[in-house]
């Protein structure tokens, strides 16, 4: 294993090894999320594995950054004061001035008993009858987007061969957006690869409200839309957990006949039932490896009792973007 990738994974487990109430990282939510933990820890007890980044799937509320400068700093100062705190998250979001008003790592609970505005007082918006009537597109407003993201998972690994087995688990899995990075190799060094797991399938966008000039953050959306829009993510969570328990089989789950044993970690789950053809043709390819792997360590202890030798170049290119 290259000592390069032994030295960051050492560093991204002492991170991880400190006490929830002194980790922080960029995220809005500051730390890893409960609902992935455990297959992070999983993970990251494989060898030639560790991830770097994860989101185990979220539901958010975020007004977009602002889309120019004020004028003068003078300006700038009384439209800062004008603007009402974030609702949950303390970290900035993406965009000029954008944030977060909202984010849950869970299902949202949606009460049929009163109070009629739940939702809108859950997410910061008030009512449009609160406000001066003015034309939010005349006005060129920062937008309220409620949008839903499913799990993204980026691991470090410490070959191709471990890169290609963690792909073709993700696309079993249904993560179809799945790729690699960093394939070219650094000064001769053997290429540390990206893992990024991922599906925009389940994802949607949704603008709800906007940022009037005083400030106020107003809904666009009666309470009825809001709930339907929440209910859909609430689904969507469901098929994002199916997804993710598939993955964790199909990486974890089978026991592997090849030359990186570490990754069947001793475990005996049974295999996932579901895969389509892309996913079915990924399969394949990746067994024919492991048996081409297997067979030429084979013949080469053989021949050469305690070599081991680099593996050849594989055609992986179908698997890589």
């Amino acid at each position: 294993m290259q000592l390069d990738f032994a030295a960051k994974k050492r560093t991204i487990l002492q991170h991880l090894a400190v006490l929830d109430a002194e980790y922080a990282d960029s995220s809005p939510k500051g730390t890893v999320d409960m609902g992935i933990r455990e297959l992070v820890d999983e993970i990251n007890s494989v060898d030639g594995l560790v991830t770097t980044s994860s989101c185990a799937g979220r539901v958010a509320v975020f007004l977009e950054g602002r889309k120019q400068l004020a004028p003068n700093p003078q300006d700038e100062d009384e439209f800062e004061a004008r603007v009402p705190p974030q609702v949950h998250s303390n970290a900035g979001g993406k965009g000029l001035g954008g944030r977060w008003l909202y984010v849950s790592h869970d299902a949202i609970e949606i009460s049929e008993e009163p109070p009629a505005m739940q939702l809108r007082t859950l997410f910061g918006l008030v009512s449009p009858e609160q406000q001066t009537e003015h034309d939010p597109q005349k006005d060129s407003p920062r937008f309220v987007h409620l949008k839903f993201e499913p799990m993204i998972l980026h691991l470090l690994t410490a070959s191709s061969d471990h890169a290609q087995i963690v792909l073709s688990a993700a696309l079993q899995a249904g993560f179809r957006e799945s790729g690699a990075i960093n394939l070219q190799r650094r000064l001769g060094a053997p290429a540390t690869l990206m893992v990024a797991v991922r599906s925009s399938g389940l994802a949607f966008d949704a603008i709800v409200g906007y940022q009037g000039k005083e400030g106020a953050i107003v809904a666009m959306v009666d309470e009825m839309y809001l709930r339907t829009i929440v209910g859909i993510a609430n689904e969507r969570f469901l098929v994002n957990s199916d997804r993710i328990n598939r993955f964790r089989l199909a990486l974890l789950g089978a026991p592997l006949q090849s030359s990186i044993p570490a990754l069947s970690g001793g475990k005996k789950l049974p295999s996932p039932e579901w895969e389509d053809a892309t996913a079915r043709k990924q399969r394949k390819r990746t067994e024919g490896l492991r048996r081409q792997l297997a067979k030429r360590d084979t013949i080469t202890t053989a021949s050469q009792p305690g070599a081991h030798p680099e593996p050849e170049s594989l055609d992986i290119g179908g698997m890589f973007y």
